[in-house]
């Protein structure tokens, strides 16, 4: 397995591009199955994830090409449609399950198996099959498989999520799109990736409106028709590269980024001594002397702080002065990156679903081993605030959500490389 190693101490200066959101486009790339003509895709990310959704798209009947290196995915559902998603590839990636409202509203049927993806909690199906089901389909789990069908259409209703949930609020948005009458999606996820699909939706021709504070109206439509769209910025990767020269010191401006999409999490850089300035390319980010100060973190629903910067923020926060508290609200078991932290002389206390980080003057290189994507990541910012070399393992994680981070980070003055295993 290939290896990436960091060393440690160098000051970060310069220009990183920030790409297209993977989590926007692996829920746009869906949208194709909803319509039979073509639906292109600007401004993608060039991960393994889109391959990923690539096959299983096709394997359902869709023709998907990727052009201009990568950066545009041109996809046409034209021709005969098969509705089941096999085990084999959806097993790949949690954001496979989001065939299931398009299959459902094009076709009628569907039969979808239980997702899988990075190890960071059980994620159910629940709050999708229940929207779902408000919408007039019927769902049963047969050998793992996910049995939808709605032989009559689907049916506008008005639907009130319990919990938050951005994959929930994706899959029925999708298939309200082709539901006969209004739907009213009630306590809907407000993720950027969320306007990005219902933009992305309507100029197919869906009837969408957003309130703004969590109710999506949609007035279901006969057909959708072809459309060209460019793909948000990913506010994951801005978060990730904007936390590079606060660990490591420096002044790095990250092109395309919006302080819209990271607010709380702009606010509590700010809070940490780190300067957060908007420019006319992006957003600058600068530290250029003496430790940061610590601050206390809760990851919540968008607009709050986004989980999927935990552990990045957590391998900040080691080096902070003072003691620092991240309690995780959203998913379960998302601190495993914390014993790997520890090994490079990081102090965190882990209880429950709460993490305690006293700050350490200086970390220190050691080799470690990544257990899911954000943790990929954040040892390697980790090895840019460390003394000596730090070696991270199992890096193919990080292939799923970050395109050329080496590049990247190393077009700026990291001392890092990639080591083929």
């Amino acid at each position: 397995m290939d290896s990436i190693i960091v060393n440690g101490g160098s000051a970060l200066n310069g220009q990183i591009p920030i790409a297209g959101a993977k989590n926007a486009c692996l829920t746009l790339m869906p949208a194709t199955l909803l319509s039979e003509e073509p639906l292109t895709l600007t401004n993608a990310p060039r991960l393994s994830d889109i391959k990923t959704m690539t096959a299983l798209l096709a394997s359902l009947g869709a023709e998907v090409q990727s052009l201009q290196d990568g950066q545009v995915i041109a996809m046409s559902s034209h021709g005969e449609i098969n509705p089941v998603a096999d085990y084999e590839i959806v097993r790949k990636m949690r954001a496979s399950n989001l065939v299931l409202g398009p299959l459902l509203a094009r076709m009628g049927h569907a039969v979808v198996s239980l997702p899988g993806g990075c190890a960071i909690g059980a994620r159910p199906m629940d709050l999708h099959i229940d929207a779902l089901t408000a919408l007039g389909a019927e769902i049963e789990l047969k050998d793992g498989y996910l049995h939808a069908n709605a032989p009559k259409g689907l049916k506008g209703a008005v639907y009130e999520f319990p919990l938050v949930s951005v994959g929930a609020t994706e899959n029925a948005l999708m298939a309200a799109t082709l539901a006969k009458g209004t739907t009213v999606l009630k306590n809907a996820a407000r993720e950027p990736e969320i306007g990005d699909l219902a933009k992305c939706l309507r100029s197919m021709g869906a009837q969408i409106d957003d309130d703004g504070k969590g109710t999506l109206t949609i007035e279901g439509v006969d057909r959708l028709h072809g459309a060209t769209h460019p793909v948000v910025t990913d506010r994951i990767e801005l978060g990730t590269y904007m936390l590079a020269p606060a660990i490591a010191g420096g002044e790095v401006e990250l092109l395309g980024g919006r302080r819209d999409l990271l607010d709380a999490f702009c606010v509590k850089l700010e809070e940490a001594g780190i300067d957060v300035t908007e420019t006319d390319k992006g957003l600058k980010v600068s530290r250029m002397n003496g430790r940061i100060r610590a601050v206390d973190v809760v990851t919540e629903p968008f607009p709050g702080f986004p989980t999927d910067l935990q552990a990045q923020m957590m391998a900040l926060l080691c080096t902070a002065e003072g003691k620092s508290v991240l309690e995780e609200r959203i998913f379960e078991n998302r601190f495993m990156h914390a014993p790997e932290l520890t090994r490079m002389g990081a102090d965190i206390e882990v209880h429950g679903g709460t993490a305690t980080v006293t700050g350490v003057e200086r970390l220190k290189g050691a080799p470690v081993m990544a257990t899911d994507l954000r943790a990929s990541v954040s040892l390697i910012l980790a090895g840019l605030a460390a003394e000596g070399e730090t070696v991270v393992s199992r890096v193919y994680h990080l292939d799923r959500g970050y395109e050329h981070v080496v590049g990247k980070l190393r077009g700026v003055g990291a001392s890092i490389e990639r080591i083929k295993g």
